[in-house]
């Protein structure tokens, strides 16, 4: 039986079972699939239907139907606070989530409402991806920017209450994952970027 070489894109592996939740364009996803040469161990989800990706994103399509060629599974209406009771979902080694955004207050952040929204947008992600884990070294990732008023979020502590310890943190470089291009996600400007400097990737496990 011939072993599959071992190929990695940072801190991702063809060796894993990983999930990755609240795409955008797919362009996050596509970048370890076209490093592995495959992405047959990718599990790539957006909580946009398939039609609102097509819609919404100028490369949207064609990345999720090359993501597909890769031999990933691609997902549609995925919500993250009842993911592990959805049976389109299996259990991961690593559970991934990009700059989570709520998708209300662009631009108004620093509001206390906004604040508590976006809170239990990440508690309802890591309740949920807890559960999702495959085993007891399996790992959940969340990357952000850590400038205010997205440290208010206090994303270490979230994570302490869901039974969740920091094993690591990562400086994000988005250029370590060509392709990526990073999407507001909703509003009138959703295919647009936004900046995202002082971004780290959160590392956590059980």
């Amino acid at each position: 039986m011939e072993v599959q070489e071992t190929k990695t894109l940072k801190q991702y592996s063809n060796k894993q079972k990983i999930l990755l939740v609240g795409e955008g364009d797919f362009s996050f996803s596509l970048s370890p699939g076209r490093a592995f040469g495959s992405a047959s161990n990718i599990t790539t989800s957006s909580l946009d239907s398939r039609v609102d990706v097509n819609r919404k994103y100028t490369y949207g399509k064609q990345n999720v139907e090359e993501l597909e060629r890769l031999g990933c599974t691609v997902i549609h209406g995925v919500n993250v606070h009842s993911m592990s009771s959805d049976n389109r979902l299996a259990r991961y080694n690593r559970i991934v989530f990009n700059f989570p955004h709520s998708g209300l207050g662009f631009g108004s952040e620093h509001e206390s409402f906004y604040i508590i929204q976006h809170q239990a947008l990440v508690r309802g992600f890591f309740e949920s991806a807890r559960k999702m884990l495959e085993d007891e070294d399996g790992e959940i990732h969340l990357t952000h920017k850590t400038t205010r008023p997205f440290s208010e979020w206090e994303i270490e502590t979230l994570a302490q209450e869901k039974g969740l310890r920091l094993i690591k943190l990562m400086v994000f470089d988005q250029l370590a994952f060509p392709g990526y291009s990073n999407k507001k996600g909703s509003g009138s400007n959703c295919d647009s970027n936004f900046p995202i400097r002082s971004a780290v990737t959160f590392m956590f496990k059980k």
